[in-house]
């Protein structure tokens, strides 16, 4: 008996020594399906042993069992349990190891506020794409914020003009007035218009972890403009790991860029930061539009050490300004300063020289700082508080010109042009200042008489002088429409878990914001003084002070400006409250959602009004608004799902619709704008393959629309006035599909297609006012548009792509993407749709366009923990010409314009005279869109 006992006890004092002393290594490579994910983490359960992914996501981490769990983790990413095996001094390779994505965790902030509404893979019942850091980083270069979301289905981003920061974003057909954009959960859409201007968040592309689109209503508790869908914008935070980097860019254009970067970590004390500075410059792809933009980035972060509280600071600013294009060419202009079958795409009708350097009378300068305090609060296990409270003050202006010489606009086709199409601007500042010229049409020397003994401006174009003379008294200038603003905000969400399987969300967005409208001389281009008769209560100022257009970098500071043509306050009060009520079980997860708010808009106005005048200060008009939405998502299995959602959206007009055609009377047809969605949906996973795809209808009444300009004519210069439509109704509707798969290891495939049908219905008014003040044109108010079964312009309704990218070697890879754009519509023009029988809208010619991009990562270190990453971007591989835009809707078969007493159609017709480009008459309006770019950047991590 007791020798059994010693052999019991010797042999498990052996298996005790063998097991403390036995050694393996288990070794894997962790994707997410499409690329490797470096930093993940992974540790042995129930050990303290732990290691994390290098660069190429793969891991060796040594075991002293033989058997057992490893656990791995990585933000964004569901965590993955794995059972190995491994013999005493052997190694185990598990392979590749694929993360399945949670969207719901892209960044720390996300984890922590329920404030950011992203939406989860295989349980949010909404058409969703996810753009990672990784993918902005790298193939972002130098194109605009937007153009990254081109490959995702239903998107149409474009450069417009091609200033810096001046590019627009479709979805689903609306513009991005109707799309909302959100930063950390704070809504960024202006608070009057509607409006994004992305070269006031140039820099969002450095400091952004993850990017999500979300078409259709989405699954933004806000009552929010969520009309085409959502752009969820997650910045970095605060405690991510101790590290940097710094990079440096060139492109085409001398386009330059530098950047550094630095977060701190998470120290003991639970405190952390996060800085980046940035600056980039350049001449721009398009003639005359230099530009120069600075980016900054703070963060600051405290932790209590039992993590009940979590607070993040944030600040970031982006001052830029940029020349621009504004003036829309005809096709027939660009063939004229390049070729019948070559058009100059880069043409600038606004660009020229003034004192021999180069002078661009149009330029936007702004600045605009957002500065936000993220607190998140665990009540307890079942129950967080998450808020949000944030400030934005901008500061800056749009310049351009205001009047005219002997009825002539800077603008004009001939008047001032030079041989190769720029302006004159050093004939225009001769003539101001009383030094005969010679002007393109005009017979002999024109000269400019004096008033009142000074050469002065105002915003007459000279069309009062008398057919023939050769004397006139107006001038030009260049003047810049303020719009400034002060906006505070903050959004409170309690989240509550009531049961295991249901989670209720309610909370409050309070929002203020006043907006400052005037405009302000900053240059009179030779002239004496500018004579401004729009202030009622003064009509007979001399105005001699100008102002330069400098970026405004204190935004704190107060000025004193004297305006001209319009000042007025617009100020907005939002009261907002929502609730969401969540069932989450097994397979099916289900929602419900509601928000109402009251939007009250007032406007201030002492030009228009005398101050004793009641309307130069109105009472606040209040709207009501809000939507009601829910959904349902089924996972039929472990590799399929179905989801299914619908809403219905009361979306209170804009303020210039409220307080139309610059006057405080408030429209007595005012109306919300209605808005049903629906949208269904299957979603397939597996380890090689993705895809996901929907089908959706939405139904939009009631609609404002700020539409293109009038077409010039003998009364009207191009570009100089906006339009306003009325009681539109839309209907959109479509299917869309995105995939990606891993044929091998190295090679991975992308893929998306939408095809929609974006149609008017019924018909509408339209009015038309000038740019420069707002007032009306004559014979264009309230004029009848038929619009019934009109294509909706301005985006592509059918969109395709497919990419791929080929690991050559390790930590080489070369990348291509096809993109394909067809039933691509013109914007509106009113004078198209006043008849019942007119054409539609445009087609324009389909396009396709490749990109190529080349990354080397070179690892460095003793640990090879640090990297040096080149990488090459090459857009439009080809140099494809094609029309992004078009402004007008001139039919090849339409007659030429005639004169006098002859008939119509006595000239022909655009086809009949070869007037065409593409099967395009050349006399449409268009902005083509950019040729070959290239750029290439080097960046040191650490």
């Amino acid at each position: 008996m007791k020798t059994m006992k010693n052999w019991l006890l010797t042999g498990l004092l052996f298996m005790i020594v063998s097991t403390a002393f036995s050694q393996g290594k288990i070794t894997g490579m962790i994707t997410d399906g499409t690329g490797s994910l470096p930093g993940a983490n992974v540790v042995i359960k129930g050990s303290a042993t732990a290691t994390s992914t290098d660069f190429d996501g793969k891991f060796t981490i040594n075991t002293t069992t033989s058997t057992g769990e490893i656990v791995i983790s990585f933000l964004g990413y569901d965590n993955l349990t794995l059972k190995f095996s491994v013999t005493n001094g052997g190694t185990t390779n598990l392979g590749t190891i694929v993360l399945a994505s949670n969207s719901n965790e892209l960044s720390e902030i996300v984890v922590k506020s329920s404030i950011v509404d992203v939406a989860k893979d295989r349980k949010t019942p909404v058409a969703v794409s996810t753009i990672k850091a990784a993918e902005i980083q790298e193939k972002l270069g130098t194109q605009e914020f937007p153009e990254i979301l081109r490959n995702t289905p239903s998107v149409y981003a474009t450069k417009s003009g091609g200033g810096f920061g001046d590019s627009r974003i479709n979805i689903r057909g609306f513009d991005q007035k109707n799309i909302a954009v959100m930063v950390n959960g704070m809504p960024i859409n202006d608070m009057e218009g509607g409006t994004v201007y992305w070269s006031n968040w140039a820099g969002l592309s450095d400091v952004t972890t993850a990017m999500q689109v979300q078409r259709g209503l989405g699954s933004s508790k806000l009552a929010v403009a969520s009309v085409g869908g959502t752009i969820n914008i997650i910045t970095k935070s605060s405690d991510k790991k101790e590290g940097g980097s710094f990079s440096s860019g060139f492109g085409n254009g001398r386009n330059f860029k530098i950047q550094g970067s630095y977060n701190t970590g998470k120290l003991e004390n639970g405190l952390s930061a996060s800085i980046l500075l940035s600056q980039t410059m350049g001449d721009g792809y398009i003639n005359g539009t230099q530009f120069e933009g600075s980016n900054y980035y703070v963060a600051l972060g405290y932790s209590t050490k039992n993590n009940k509280h979590d607070f993040q600071f944030t600040v970031t600013g982006a001052p830029q300004w940029h020349n621009q294009r504004s003036t829309v060419s005809t096709i027939a202009t660009y063939q004229q300063y390049g070729s019948l079958s070559d058009p100059n795409t880069r043409y600038n009708p606004d660009a020229g020289y003034l004192n021999g350097e180069a002078y661009n009378i149009r330029k936007n300068y702004y600045h605009k700082p957002i500065a936000s305090i993220n607190w998140d609060y665990k009540i307890n296990e079942t129950t967080k508080l998450s808020s949000v409270f944030y400030a934005s003050m901008g500061r800056g202006a749009g310049a351009s010109a205001t009047g005219g010489i002997r009825g002539k606009s800077y603008s004009d086709v001939l008047a001032f042009r030079t041989a190769d199409g720029l302006v004159d601007y050093d004939k225009i500042v001769a003539y101001n200042s009383g030094t005969p010229v010679l002007i393109n049409g005009f017979t002999g020397l024109q000269t400019r008489a004096q008033v009142g003994g000074v050469y002065q401006n105002t915003s007459a174009t000279g069309s009062n002088a008398a057919t023939g003379a050769t004397t006139g008294t107006s001038g030009i200038s260049q003047t810049s429409s303020i719009n400034s603003h002060d906006w505070y905000g903050a959004v409170i969400n309690l989240n509550k878990k009531l049961t295991n399987t249901l989670t209720l969300d309610f909370g409050v967005d309070a929002r203020t914001y006043t907006g400052y409208h005037y405009t302000v001389v900053n240059d009179l281009l030779g002239g004496g003084e500018y004579f401004d008769a729009t202030m009622k209560s003064d009509p007979a100022r001399h105005i001699t002070a100008t102002y330069p257009t400098d970026v405004q970098w204190n935004v704190f500071q107060k000025k004193d400006y004297e305006k001209i043509s319009f000042n007025s306050t617009g100020k907005v009060q939002w009261l907002g409250a929502f609730t969401q009520l969540e069932y989450s079980k097994d397979n099916l997860t289900a929602f419900v959602q509601g928000s109402i708010s009251q939007q009250g808009y007032k406007r201030e106005d002492n030009f228009v009004y005398v101050p004793t005048d009641p309307l130069a200060s109105t009472d606040y008009e209040k709207i009501l608004g809000g939507n009601v939405k829910g959904g349902a998502n089924y996972n039929i299995s472990e590799k399929s799902n179905v989801y299914v959602n619908a809403g219905y959206y009361s979306k209170q007009p804009f303020f210039n619709s409220v307080y139309p055609n610059n006057r405080s009377t408030v429209n007595p047809n005012l109306t919300n704008e209605k808005i049903i969605g629906f949208e269904a949906g299957y979603g397939f996973r597996s380890k090689y393959f993705n895809g996901t795809v929907n089908v959706y209808n939405t139904n939009w009444n009631d609609r404002y629309l700020k539409g293109n300009p009038l077409p010039a004519s003998g009364t009207i210069a191009a570009n100089t006035t906006y339009t306003e439509y009325l009681g539109l109704n839309e209907v959109h509707s479509g299917i869309e599909f995105e995939g990606s798969s891993n044929i091998t290891e190295k090679l991975k495939v992308t893929g998306m297609f939408s095809y929609g049908i974006w149609e008017y219905k019924g018909n509408a008014t339209v009015n038309a006012y000038y740019q420069a003040d707002n007032t009306p044109v004559d014979g264009f108010t309230g004029i009848p548009v038929y619009m019934d079964k009109v294509k909706v312009g301005d985006a592509a309704q059918m969109t395709a792509s497919v990419g791929a990218s080929y690991e050559v070697v390790t930590r080489v890879t070369v990348d291509a993407n096809y993109n394909y754009n067809d039933k691509l519509y013109a914007g509106l023009t009113p004078v198209n749709f006043t008849s019942a029988d007119n054409k539609g809208a445009l087609e324009l010619p389909s396009y396709g366009l490749m990109d190529a991009g080349f990354s080397y990562k070179m690892l460095t270190g003793k640990n090879k923990d640090k990297s040096v990453n080149f990488r090459l971007n090459v857009n439009n591989v080809f140099d494809k010409v094609y029309i992004a835009e078009s402004r007008t809707n001139i039919f090849a078969d339409d007659n030429l314009p005639v004169s006098g007493t002859q008939l119509p159609g006595a000239n022909g017709t655009y086809a009949s005279k070869g007037l065409l480009y593409n099967g395009v008459a050349t006399s449409n309006q268009v902005f083509f869109g950019f040729g070959r770019t290239w750029n290439f950047t080097l960046r040191y991590d650490f």
